[in-house]
Formats: structure tokens, sequence, C-alpha cells
């Protein structure tokens, strides 16, 4: 078989599902089609066999037959493997196709700037898709054979690929390679494009309509970078033409829909590239049609499916703001007041929007306006994203709205500056900063819960983002508006968050914080005990610190409990990690704890001090099953591990007094099982405790032992026994401990309420406390 024939052979293919099943169809055919043929059926797509079957064929060549015989096709081969190299979306057929390049160059020698080519493309590079369509494929299309040949590729069969991200890609890597031959990209790529941007195939349009964008914006830089105008590169009918795309889609109705879903974002990015390319547009119609567009898309987010709702979001936003400096400005830094008082205003109004979508979008709005928009409504905009910070009972749901209200309340304060003595309309200042740190500080104690889990996390991570952005703006500008509260409850909010159990906002606080601690240009004011902290953690640990590992964070922030005015935040943290269910994180917390607890445990004062802040946590928390819940379980640990021996020593101490008082009030009239069980447990450990407080404990744990809860009695009878074992002075008398143990043991706790009495009284009367009394609802008390 000749050459010609072999490769007539590779040129079509017809699928019949077997990967070396590649057949002539047309004997006419001269290209190497089973290299790039892709097929989309239903979700599936077929084609990538035979694209690695005729990579292999190929790779054969080089074997099969000598340099002068292939010398005829070597560049139609070469392109078409450079093309599967760089362009494929199957990782093996990218790795095939650098395989049969490198046999070509290596065997034929015939094959354009192959040692060039493989050292840029060999089989390991090609195996990350973004590198090889941004980076790889700008690299070879520097050599004149493959320029053009790569272009067409990616116009002809990637753009309207049926993968949105290749089509991304795609559109990505033209502008890339749009430097290496403006004018073909101009004259040629842009007709060619602007027909598909608005045709019938929706995935053409999608991609066509993007790659409009790069194309334009890459020509506009390289037009920027040989001072002439941006326009210089577009003939009046492609300018015409990309204007018009927008009107044509909006006649067609294709805005709506699932093909809105593709549309709005990409003609979105349109509008911003077509804004940063500065096309004249100026006070013609379209413009208040693109207005139009990002509006809409902002305030009906809700309309769309949620995979598509953050991509025409941030298209949105992002196209907000080209439009805006290009197109909204009478003088450089002054605004069209109508339009700056039409955007704010109903940016504004859309804060109040029962959709939390709406909020969302809009409050991102305004965080992207440039600063000529916000100069002079400063004092209308901050106390809207303030007012929409806060958690309002009735409207806990808009997690979202708040956490984007955070994130744009930074984006203004950075885009309108920082003067201490001026105008709380145009700038951040003296008379308008507390009321930002106040709202941020506010944020950082979320943590709203719905299906999804601690949805409250979003806002706080948002919140820790804002403070250090504000904070360095700030510190730069005029450091003497921070007060010492503002960065002492900063501080100690970050500290709180670095020892909470989850590892992904755990590792944010502690990153935040460390920024903060470690900014010398110039330094943060009024950090408490910055020499201390900066011991704990020296600069080096920045880079070295992995939060997201428990067994690193853990030690290093529990030393923040000896610092007086991080302890209560600290242990509040700790206290969530430490009661928690993960294991790996209740295991390094905990040892940690416990590890400063030791260390503290001949200092009467220090442990005097970590006692009163353990109750004013739990005082504070009173019923906040968040806090609550968790802290009895911590509260078992220490007990369990001897830390408070000093206290059970001392009768009736004040500690073991107010933390017994304490328990009670958590538990009453509690249905909480958990809850219950974890008293269960603490009432145990404090049997420990000398004086009145045993006495009152052990009437709590007879009390429990006829509680309504089957689980509940039999769970405190298995612990009171356990209890009993392991501190063998609560009972004196030898045989009344067998008696009681006894009881324990033997009665079915689990039987009616009227039979558990009955044991649970003489018990009552073994251990010489009263018996509890019966209320009308079944129930007892004292």
């Amino acid at each position: 078989m000749s050459t010609m024939d072999l490769l007539k052979r590779i040129t079509v293919p017809r699928w019949n599902g077997l990967a070396d099943v590649v057949v002539l169809e047309s004997s006419g055919a001269s290209d190497c089609k089973s290299l790039t043929y892709d097929e989309k059926r239903g979700a599936c797509s077929l084609g990538s066999n035979v694209r690695d079957a005729a990579c292999y064929v190929c790779w054969a060549f080089a074997r099969a037959y000598e340099s002068n015989e292939l010398k005829p096709y070597v560049n139609q081969i070469a392109s078409a493997l450079v093309i599967a190299t760089v362009f494929d979306r199957n990782v093996t057929c990218r790795k095939a196709a650098s395989a049969a390049f490198q046999e070509n160059v290596g065997r034929q020698g015939t094959f354009p700037h192959g040692i060039d080519i493989l050292t840029a493309a060999d089989y390991f590079t090609v195996g990350n898709l973004n590198n090889c369509y941004l980076t790889i494929s700008v690299y070879i299309a520097g050599f004149e054979e493959y320029t053009k040949p790569l272009i067409d590729h990616l116009v002809a069969m990637k753009v309207n690929h049926w993968d949105g991200a290749i089509r991304e890609l795609a559109t990505k890597a033209l502008h890339n390679l749009t430097v290496r031959t403006p004018e073909y990209m101009a004259n040629t790529v842009l007709p060619q494009l602007l027909p598909m941007a608005t045709g019938k195939d929706l995935h053409g349009r999608h991609g066509a309509i993007l790659a409009c964008a790069e194309i334009t914006h890459a020509l506009y830089e390289l037009a920027t970078q040989n001072n002439s105008s941006g326009t210089d590169f577009l003939s009046s009918d492609t300018i015409e033409g990309l204007k018009n795309i927008h009107q044509k889609l909006s006649d067609r109705k294709q805005y709506r829909g699932f093909g809105g879903e593709l549309m709005r974002p990409a003609v979105c990015v349109l509008i911003e590239k077509l804004s940063l390319s500065k096309m004249p547009f100026k006070g013609d119609p379209v413009i208040s049609g693109w207005q139009w567009l990002i509006d809409d898309s902002l305030k009906n987010l809700h309309l769309f499916s949620s995979g598509a709702r953050r991509g025409i979001q941030d298209a949105a936003v992002a196209a907000l703001a080209a439009l805006c400096r290009q197109y909204y400005q009478v003088e450089p830094g002054v605004a069209d007041a109508e339009m700056q008082d039409q955007l704010v205003s109903q940016y504004l109004s859309a804060l109040e929007s029962p959709e939390v979508l709406t909020r969302c979008g809009c409050a991102l709005a305004l965080g992207s306006l440039p600063p000529f928009m916000i100069h002079g409504k400063l004092q209308q905009i901050l106390p809207g994203l303030q007012a929409t910070c806060k958690v309002v009972q009735k409207e806990e749901s808009l997690t979202e709205a708040r956490r984007d209200a955070a994130t744009a309340m930074s984006q203004v304060c950075v885009a309108v500056g920082v003067c201490a003595r001026g105008s709380p309309d145009r700038v951040l200042c003296e008379d308008n900063i507390r009321p930002v740190y106040e709202a941020l500080l506010g944020c950082m104690n979320d943590y709203s819960t719905d299906s999804r889990g601690d949805v409250g996390a979003w806002v706080r991570a948002a919140a820790m983002s804002s403070l250090m952005d504000v904070t360095l703006l700030v510190v730069a500008s005029a450091p003497e508006l921070l007060s010492s509260d503002l960065v002492q409850r900063m501080m100690c909010c970050l500290a709180q968050q670095a020892a909470e159990k989850i590892d992904r906002y755990r590792a944010h606080a502690g990153t935040v914080f460390l920024r903060l601690l470690h900014s010398t240009d110039p330094a943060v004011p009024h950090i408490p005990h910055r020499e201390e902290l900066l011991s704990i953690f020296p600069p080096e640990t920045g880079n070295s610190l992995n939060w997201n590992a428990a067994s690193q964070a853990f030690p290093h922030i529990t030393q923040l409990l000896r610092l007086h005015q991080y302890q209560y935040h600290t242990l509040l943290g700790l206290t969530v990690s430490v009661g928690g269910l993960t294991e790996s994180t209740v295991r390094y917390s905990s040892q940690s704890l416990f590890e400063y607890l030791k260390g503290i445990q001949q200092d009467v004062t220090v442990l005097q001090q970590f006692g009163d802040t353990l109750l004013s946590i739990f005082r504070d928390n009173l019923r906040n099953d968040r806090v609550s819940v968790p802290l009895l379980k911590m509260v078992d640990q220490i007990l369990a591990n001897g830390c408070f021996d000093l206290f059970a020593s001392e009768e009736s101490h004040p500690f073991c007094v107010e933390l017994l008082s304490l328990c009670k009030e958590e538990i009453k009239k509690s249905k909480d099982v958990q809850k219950l069980l974890s008293s269960i447990a603490v009432f145990c450990g404090m049997v420990q405790f000398q004086g009145d407080v045993r006495k009152k404990v052990l009437v709590q744990l007879l009390m429990l032992l006829c509680h309504s809860f089957p689980v509940i009695r039999k769970t405190t009878a298995s612990q009171v026994y356990e209890m009993l074992l392991t501190y063998d002075d609560v009972i004196d008398d030898d045989q009344v401990l067998a008696d009681v143990m006894a009881s324990l043991s033997d009665t079915n706790w689990e039987s009616d309420i009227a039979t558990v009495r009955t044991h649970r009284n003489q018990l009552c009367d073994w251990l010489g406390v009263p018996r509890p009394t019966l209320i009308a609802k079944g129930g007892d008390k004292l």
C-alpha cells in the first residue's frame, strides 16, 4: 500500500465502536481528519479512541517509511499532530500525539522546528490542559508553519465545541494567539466569527461571542503597545457587527430560557471587553441596551439554574465596572450625574428585595462601581451595605446577601481610599470608619445554619477578608483612624476563628491573623501582646505553618490562652473544637488544651483565671446549643483529666458552685438527648469536688435516674456505677456501697417510672440525700 493510500485510510472516520476501525469514506480527502474526529452522542463524546488510533498510525509512519516518501506530507502531518498535542480534550490523545510527533522528529528529521516544539510540548507537559491552550500553543504559534493551522482549528472546531470548558479555553487561546498575527485575526478570523455570533447553533453562538470579545481586546492591547488606536486594526463593518450582536440576540428573545444562561454571561464578557477596548460607542443607544442586560441579569439571578448563577453574576459585575469607566464619565474622574443617581438608587433599593440573589448581585454591583461613581454617594452606599450585613430574625436565610455585602463594603472602601479629615460622603474617614468595622465585626459572629450546614461561615470568611483589606488600606494612609478597641476586637475575633473546628475557615482566619501581625510597612497599631504573639508566630511561620492541619495549628493557637486579652475568644473557639465531632480535630485540640492546663496546675492564680473565663463563656452562651453542648463535653474531659484538682481539694469552691449552677440551668426542661447525656458525664466528674457541691451533684444524678427518657435513666445508672468505682470516697460504708452498686446494676432502669422511682428513692436513703418530690406533670423536684 502506498503512503497516499494509507493517509487516505486515516482521513475520514466512520465510528463502528472499535478503536481501530478507521475507514475511507471520501477518496478525495487530503487532510488527517481522524486526528480531530469528535462527535457528541447524548451525554457522551465519541472519537477519543479514533483519535488515539490515528496517533498510533502516525507514530507507525515514522518507522515504516523513509523520509523522502513522507516529505510531501510532512507539513500536513506535523500540523495535525501539533494540533492534537495542544488542543485535544482527552489527555491520552494529547500524550499519544506528542509521542507520535516525537517519533517522527527522531526518525524522519524533516518535521519543522521539531526539537524546539518537543522541548515545550513533551509527553508530560501536555498533561495540563490549561497550560496547553494558553502557553504551549502560543510558543508553537511563534513558528510560521503552525500559526494559521492552530488558529483555524480553534475557529473551526473548538469555538463551537460541545464542552463549554473547551469553548472558553479556545477563546482565551485566541486572545493569546492574536499577537502572532493580528492582521489575520482582524481581517479573516473576526469576519468569520461575527455571523456565528448571531447564528442558530447555541454552542457556536456562545463560543463566537466570547472569541470576538477576546480577540478585540487583544487587538486593543497590541495597538496600545504601539501607541495607536484600538480600532486601527478593525474595519467599520467589523465594529458595526460587534455593536449589533446584543440587539440581534435581544430581538430574537435569545436571552431567555436555557440558551439565556449561556448568552447572558457571554454578552456581558463582550460588553466588558469592548468597553476595555474603548470602542467608539459613547452616546450610542447600544449603551442603554447593554445596561439593561446587566441590570436584568443581576436582578433576576433566581430565574436561572444554580450552576449558571455565579457565572452570570460575575460576568455582569465585571461588565458594569468596565462600562462605567468607559462610557459614564463626562470628563476624567467626573461621573455622569444622571447615570450615577440612577444606578446607585436602583442598586440600593434592590438591597431590600425579598430575593436573596437579587441582593447578592446588587451588593456586588455597588462594590464594583469605580471611584467617580461613588463620590458623593458614600453616605448612602455604606449604610445600605451595613444594613444588609446584619442578621434580622425574619431574614436569617439571606446568608449569601450578607456575605456579598461584607465583600462589597471593603471593595467600596478600597475604591474611595482613606483621608483622615476628608468628607464622609467621598472617602473613608474618622466620621464613617467605625460603622464599617462594627458591621464587619458583627459578621464575625454570624453562625447561621440551614440544611446546608454552617452557612454563616461564608459570611465570617468574607468579613475576615474585608477586615484585612480595610485595615491594611487604613494603616497605609491614616493609621491614626484605628482605635485600640477596634484592633483588639478584630484580633480577638480572628483568634477565635483560628481556633474553631472547620479546617478551611480556621486556615483562612489564621492566614489573615498572621498577615496583620506580620505587616511591617507600616505595622498595624494597637495589636495586643504584639511581642508575645511574634514569639509564638515568628515571621517564618507565615509560610511554614499549615493551618489546615489540626496537628500543626492547635499547638500554636492554644498558646494564646496565656495572653489575657485573647484568652476568652481563644477558649471560645477551642470549645467547639474540643467538644466537636471530627476525630482528628478533637484529638489535637484537646491534646493542646491539656498540655496548656498541665503547665498551670500549680499556679492557683492562673488556674483560677482560666476557670473564671470558662464560666464566663458558659454564662454568656447559656442554652446556645452551638457552644453549650461542646462546652459540656469539654468540661467532662477537663474533669476526667484532673485539671481542676486544686479546686476539688477545697470545700464548696466558688468555681464548683457556679459550674453546678450553670449546668443545672442549661439542662432545665431540656429535651435534647445529647445535651442531657453530656451533662450526666459532667455531673459524674463533679463528684470529685468536696462539700455541699458533692451532695447537690448526687441529687441531680438521682433525679436523672427518673427522667422521662429511658435512655437517660439507663445511661445515668451506668455512669454513676462507674463514678462510684472511680471515686471510692463518695460512700464510706462498704455495705452501703455494695447495696448501691447492686441496685444500680441489677435494676432495669428502662422499665416504667413508678417501678424505677422506688429503686431511686432507696438509693436516696442509702446516699443520705433528700428524696425528690413528685410534681403534677410526672417529673421530680426537690
